[in-house]
């Protein structure tokens, strides 16, 4: 039985983390080729090469994960912070997007799958830098998203959060009762969500089960943020 992707050429971005071991284990189950980029994409030229290099690219999964310097206040918000959460998470979209799309017009096909954070859609203190710059991923994919679906591309973003990696949930908070206390107190199922979860539903957003959406940011955060 094929898969729901079969054969289909998948780049993902930030191959080595954040979402994408989860998202490659389960592609790759489903059929998919799998482009697994490492490099720094915060270099101007660096999303360009990486479409050049890939050649054809039916799905693109944009893993961006950066710092959110959780904890500091806006008066102690540096300009060098601010500045690199935009770098790593907002400028590498809009130049993957940028270099991905023309193949995917001529095509009249194409998938772009964001994970992208629910942070922006539920107010949280002391995270203004990394709430803005994911705020701007979610308003540049409903923007981009509607005009790129008059050419049967599909840019959409998964607005996570509560999900289990390193990068954001490490084992020793997660071990940590203040932690497991405000777990229970602010998510809805109490729970994380494991990375299977999550990468199945960039599965869902990246074949053809989805070609009913377009430019949306749908939170996956076990119901914190609806």
């Amino acid at each position: 039985m094929a898969g729901r992707i079969e054969g289909k050429r998948v780049v993902v971005t930030q191959a080595d983390e954040f979402m994408g071991p989860a998202t490659i284990e389960l592609f790759q189950s489903e059929g998919a080729e799998i482009i697994a980029d490492t490099s720094d994409l915060t270099v101007p030229e660096a999303a360009a090469a990486l479409i050049d290099r890939a050649g054809q690219v039916d799905i693109l999964i944009a893993n961006l994960a950066g710092p959110n310097f959780f904890g500091t206040k806006v008066t102690d918000l540096t300009d060098g912070q601010f500045t690199t959460a935009f770098d790593v998470m907002v400028h590498p979209l809009h130049r993957l997007v940028r270099a991905v799309v023309p193949q995917m017009i001529a095509r009249r096909a194409g998938k772009i799958v964001v994970y992208g954070s629910s942070v922006p859609l539920r107010p949280m203190a002391r995270l203004a830098a990394y709430s803005a710059a994911r705020g701007a991923q979610i308003s540049y994919v409903k923007s981009a998203g509607a005009e790129l679906a008059r050419d049967n591309v599909h840019l959409n973003l998964i607005a996570q959060n509560w999900v289990e990696n390193p990068a954001y949930y490490p084992p020793e908070l997660q071990a940590h009762p203040k932690f497991k206390a405000n777990l229970e107190r602010e998510v809805p199922l109490g729970r994380l969500a494991k990375p299977h979860e999550d990468a199945t539903f960039a599965l869902f957003l990246a074949s053809n089960e989805s070609d009913f959406f377009v430019g949306q940011a749908v939170p996956f955060s076990g119901g914190w943020a609806t």
